[in-house]
């Protein structure tokens, strides 16, 4: 039903009750009307007797009184009529004729009480009538004196007269005038029912247009139009509300189409509200541009991996995922966040990158290799930051409803690692910039700066941590002779040779720099002066047994060693440094291809440290 349906049935309703309650009292005021004509006419008719039966007694023909009476019954309207005489009357001149004398309970009552009183006889579809009893009361007022004639005082019951009168005429005129009023009223209603509607009725489609207009915009669908009417004053609100709401999804649509450009297009099934998308929209744009803010006075790339987990961790809501970083240069990988678990083991063979398309464990079972927990729900997302470098976001899930769940939040991911990228890249060649300068670009080991810059780091490390360094001083015997025989090509050979050879036999936790030409510094982490020596032995008998190229052939050579403790050989970093280049002088002197260990008996040898040999 709609609004115009409802208003009309209300409107209605509301004649009706009122048309009820006007008929309801049109009736009962022609009821009340009718009964009093009935009474007004007998209390005429009472006084006629009165006056009648007066002159009578004065001209003394009291005794042809019932011709006269019989001449008022005859009137039209009157069924019956009868006198009652008093008790004062009759005791004076006696009871009178036989239907003189009281009929009933009523006329008893009324001679008693000496009040009029009536009784009405209704019926429907019967005949009506009404009963009216009215008494003569005893008075000396006006030109008659009861008193002259009766043996009574003023105010007594003199008698009473009773009669009954017909009142169907006075119904039959009420019915019909009531019948003639409803009539009226219905017309009238109906006229009113038609001219309401006519006015109405523009306005009640133009408001049913505009709900349902409303009704869809409210769903999302800014399409629809309202239809207005012939009137003028509906075309104009119609028009202006589809003014309104094309400037709506014109403007709508135009800033979805801008805004796209900045974030991934996330495609749902279910249709949204465009004003709503647009609000998110703007949200997301916001929350980025904070974030690409933020990022950008970030120190070092670990900071910004940082803030990358911690957006997918609060807003993707992701509780176990792992940030790898791929170098497609040297084809390494390297996981530079773990949030919960190191979930595989590429080693530089990532399937996702190598793909560069999401590996996702739902579209086939151990979908990759490397993944070291196949019985659990895991997607890997590559990402692209510039042709030298790419980051893989590795997620593991509950189930496949959290699958879908983080499927719908990849646009998400997406925009802001697009926002980062820039940040990822300069602070990445920042980086590589700084390894550069602290790396020896022919071995990549550490250098003499890296060493100077990061030794009050260690020391502090050690004197909290209560450890020892052990030190030892690498040198290659001989090395001049390898350039003059061979040339600087070989003997940049030889120095990449001890490089791997001091690699391959140290921990990740030991620190490798070449000092400078020929020399190594090695420094062993947390180790005793049996350690120390153990491994000075190792990468002595490891580099004799090198073969180093030149040319077609090959040829070997060898290392001495010279190593001192810190703190125990020295108070400072830097004393126990000289301390073990001390020892690795005493190993040249001493034969060379050897080990020798600080100890205090070397202090009383004032020859100067030549090592250049």
């Amino acid at each position: 039903m709609n609004t115009q349906s409802r208003i009309s049935f209300s409107l209605f309703m509301i004649m009706v009750v009122m048309f009820v309650i006007m008929i309801a009292n049109l009736v009962y005021n022609f009821r009340d009307y009718s009964i009093n004509t009935a009474i007004n006419k007998a209390e005429t008719i009472a006084q006629s007797v009165k006056h009648g039966l007066t002159a009578h007694m004065i001209n003394g023909v009291m005794d042809h009184r019932e011709v006269f009476l019989k001449e008022i019954e005859n009137l039209e309207g009157l069924e019956n009529l009868w006198l009652v005489r008093g008790q004062n009357v009759t005791e004076q001149y006696g009871i009178g004729f036989i239907n003189e004398g009281a009929r009933d309970d009523i006329d008893k009552e009324v001679l008693q009480s000496g009040q009029f009183k009536h009784e009405l006889n209704e019926s429907i579809f019967g005949s009506s009538s009404l009963r009216v009893t009215i008494p003569y009361i005893a008075t000396t007022t006006g030109r008659i004196d009861c008193l002259s004639c009766h043996d009574a005082k003023v105010g007594d019951t003199l008698g009473v007269i009773s009669m009954v009168v017909n009142i169907d005429d006075l119904k039959t005129y009420g019915v019909s005038s009531i019948a003639y009023a409803v009539l009226i009223l219905f017309a009238l209603m109906v006229v009113i029912m038609i001219f309401v509607n006519r006015l109405i009725g523009p306005y009640m489609t133009l408001f049913d247009s505009i709900k349902e207009v409303m009704s869809s915009a409210q769903n999302g669908d800014y399409s629809k139009r309202v239809i207005g009417s012939h009137r003028t004053e509906s075309k104009e609100v119609a028009n202006w509300v589809n003014g309104l709401l094309e400037k709506l999804q014109s403007t709508l649509n135009e800033i979805e189409n801008k805004i796209h450009v900045f974030l991934t297009k996330q495609d749902f099934c279910e249709k949204k509200d465009p004003l709503v998308e647009v609000n998110n929209t703007v949200s997301r744009l916001s929350d980025i541009y904070n974030f690409r803010k933020t990022i950008e006075h970030d120190e070092d790339l670990e900071t910004v991996y940082e803030r990358i987990a911690e957006v997918l961790r609060n807003k993707v809501e992701l509780e176990d995922f792992v940030i790898i970083e791929a170098d497609n240069l040297l084809h390494t990988t390297t996981e530079v966040h773990i949030e919960k678990n190191s979930h595989c083991n590429a080693n530089g063979n990532c399937r996702a990158d190598r793909t560069n398309s999401l590996v996702d464990s739902c579209q086939f079972k151990k979908i990759c290799s490397k993944f070291e927990f196949n019985d659990k729900q895991y997607m890997c997302v590559p990402y692209s930051i510039s042709n030298d470098l790419d980051i893989v976001v590795s997620i593991v899930t509950h189930d496949e409803i959290e699958s879908a769940r983080v499927r719908k939040k990849l646009p998400m991911i997406q925009d802001y690692i697009d926002a980062a990228k820039p940040e990822i890249v300069g602070k990445k060649l920042m980086q590589q910039l700084e390894k550069s300068a602290r790396t020896d670009p022919l071995t990549g080991l550490y250098n003499r700066k890296y060493l100077e810059e990061s030794i009050d780091k260690m020391v502090k490390q050690a004197n909290r941590s209560k450890i020892n360094y052990g030190i030892l001083m690498v040198d290659i015997d001989y090395f001049k002779m390898i350039n003059d025989t061979y040339g600087h090509d070989v003997g940049d050979e030889a120095i990449r040779v001890i490089a791997q050879t001091l690699i391959e036999n140290t921990r990740e936790s030991d620190i490798v720099v070449r000092f400078g030409g020929e020399e190594f510094i090695v420094l062993l982490y947390n180790c005793d002066s049996t350690y120390i020596k153990d491994i000075a032995e190792k990468i002595r008998i490891a580099f004799a047994a090198k073969k180093i190229k030149a040319g077609n052939g090959y040829f070997n050579k060898t290392v001495s060693i010279g190593g001192a403790m810190y703190p125990e050989h020295g108070d400072t970093f830097w004393k126990s440094i000289k301390y073990a280049d001390m020892a690795l002088y005493e190993a040249k002197e001493s034969g060379r291809d050897r080990v020798v260990i600080f100890d205090s008996s070397l202090l009383s040898d004032e020859s100067p440290m030549d090592t250049n040999y």
